[in-house]
C-alpha cells in the first residue's frame, strides 16, 4: 500500500479532485496548510508598510491507494495541478506498512 501526499494550489484542488474521480479514486484527506518552497514568498503593502508574506496557502492532500494504483494517481494529481508556473507543488509517495480499518477490524490492503 502507498501514502501518495501532494502539496497543491487551493484554486487547483476542483481539478485534482475530478482527475482523481476520472481514475475511480474518491478516498482522501485534504487539508488547509501554509508553506514556503521556491516561490519564496511575496511582498505587499499593507496601510503604507511593506510586509513580506514568506508562508503561502497550500492544500496537502493525502491519498491511501494499493501498489498498482499509485502511479495513476500520481498521474492524475499532475494533470490537474500543472499551471506551468512556479508553485504547482509537489507530490511524495510513501510505504504504508499496514492499515487497519476501524469500523470491521479488516487489515491489510484496504
Amino acid at each position: 500500500m502507498k501514502l501518495v501526499i501532494a502539496y497543491i494550489r487551493p484554486e487547483m484542488l476542483n481539478p485534482v479532485k475530478q482527475a482523481l474521480y476520472a481514475k475511480g479514486v474518491y478516498s482522501m484527506s485534504v487539508t488547509n496548510v501554509l508553506g514556503s518552497g521556491r516561490q519564496k514568498g511575496f511582498t505587499e503593502t499593507y496601510r503604507g508598510v511593506v510586509m513580506e508574506v514568506n508562508l503561502l496557502k497550500k492544500v496537502r492532500m493525502e491519498v491511501g491507494i494499493h501498489d498498482d494504483k499509485a502511479d495513476e494517481v500520481v498521474e492524475a494529481i499532475k494533470s490537474g495541478a500543472r499551471t506551468g508556473k512556479e508553485g504547482d507543488g509537489v507530490i511524495m509517495v510513501q510505504d504504508v506498512a499496514s492499515a487497519v480499518r476501524i469500523r470491521t477490524g479488516e487489515e491489510g490492503i484496504l
